[in-house]
């Protein structure tokens, strides 16, 4: 089943990818934020069965809340660093370009 994409995008495996430097960063930049949130996911699930099978072990409860805080932390910095670059490029400078 072939794509059917704008004039400005081209038909690839992944889908349809814009030609514009913007928007290729933009298309990339999203599914590279979906990502790090299911790998953020998948660490706070395991922090959390390292929790569970502890059994009251305190080195491996410490392991379990090490991996779960690091993971949000470096989930709420991949958000952050969006919503950065949001407020830069098109609240304050107005870059052209960026919607």
């Amino acid at each position: 089943m072939a794509l059917t994409c704008l004039p400005s995008e081209t038909s690839t495996d992944l889908g349809c990818i814009p030609n514009d430097p913007v928007g290729f960063v933009a298309k990339f930049y999203a599914i590279g934020l979906g990502l790090i949130g299911g790998v953020s996911l998948l660490y706070i699930i395991y922090g959390g069965y390292l929790i569970l099978v502890s059994q009251g072990n305190p080195q491996k409860i410490n392991d379990g809340k090490s991996y779960i805080l690091y993971a949000i932390i470096g989930l709420l910095l991949a958000i952050f660093g969006y919503v950065f670059i949001q407020v830069i490029a098109i609240d304050i400078l107005h870059i052209p370009g960026f919607k």
